[in-house]
């Protein structure tokens, strides 16, 4: 088998697959010379795991990508002399992580939210003097941060861990997310930003669990690429249970699969057919 050369992308639209050598051949409501893919992160590794390789892809293509780590992993400790310090060395983790993938710095935005707590961090409210969860514009919360970075970066796509995950971190993060993206959509809050003028397409990546429903998008990438993804993911030194991941990932190979999401707001008459 020769080695393949190049990035190759699949979309699978019913029973029909169709193949491209570049993204904006395959991705829909392409934009040229605006593309922007925000990679949303539950944890510091999770976005390299599932989806460093779509990450590369986009890069090569020159689109401007990001990435938006929420929690700050202070509860990924594996050694007891290792618990008051853990977030801080996987942030430096992280930050090399992203680096050796080709991102700048300035686009990789940590939000600092306490690992395995979001549910308490869920939603917007007003900070005060008790407040220890990241403050932006006098308010808290997940939606008030997700809200402002989608503003800030204003994204043509968003990929996100899929929402059936087992992890609640994931699941959480990325519900979130969809309803971050109504919120940024419209004028509330505006002290978060300028409204977003369109709804990115969005996309899950898959880190423990399998999709909802069955992919709608294959990446497949020349080795040296996938060698890349598994550098990135090898700075993590300090998750010891990351290994039995890495063994998946090595058996997966040079690809990564993707599933496209709506945002399904619900629409009058959508359902009278069912009913006439």
């Amino acid at each position: 088998m020769t080695e393949q050369k190049k990035v190759i992308y699949d979309r699978r639209v019913q029973s029909i697959v169709e193949r491209a050598p570049e993204a904006r051949i395959i991705f829909p409501g392409w934009q040229k010379g605006k593309e922007r893919w925000l990679f949303l992160s539950a944890h510091d590794d999770d976005a390299i795991c599932g989806a460093s390789l779509t990450m590369l892809a986009g890069l090569g293509e020159g689109v401007e990508v990001h990435a938006v780590v929420t929690a700050n992993g202070c509860m990924g400790y594996c050694t007891a002399n290792t618990k008051k310090t853990i977030a801080d060395i996987r942030r430096k983790e992280a930050e090399k992580a992203y680096s050796l993938l080709g991102l700048d710095v300035k686009n990789v935005h940590f939000l600092g939210f306490d690992d395995c707590d979001l549910y308490a961090a869920a939603g917007r409210r007003f900070a005060d003097k008790n407040t220890k969860t990241p403050v932006i514009e006098g308010a808290t919360g997940l939606q008030n941060s997700f809200t402002y970075v989608l503003r800030k970066i204003r994204p043509t796509r968003i990929f996100m861990p899929t929402v059936t995950d087992i992890h609640p971190d994931h699941q959480l993060t990325s519900r979130e997310m969809l309803i971050s993206i109504f919120h940024a959509q419209g004028k509330i809050w505006p002290e978060l930003g300028e409204p977003m003028e369109d709804i990115p397409q969005i996309y899950e990546y898959s880190t423990y669990s399998d999709f909802a429903t069955l992919p709608t998008l294959r990446i497949r990438t020349p080795e040296e690429m996938f060698e890349k993804k598994l550098a990135a993911v090898a700075t993590f030194a300090s998750q010891e249970q990351i290994e039995l991941l890495v063994n998946g990932l090595k058996e997966n190979g040079a690809q990564e699969y993707l599933r496209e999401m709506n945002l399904d707001i619900m629409a009058p008459h959508k359902h009278d057919k069912l009913f006439n």
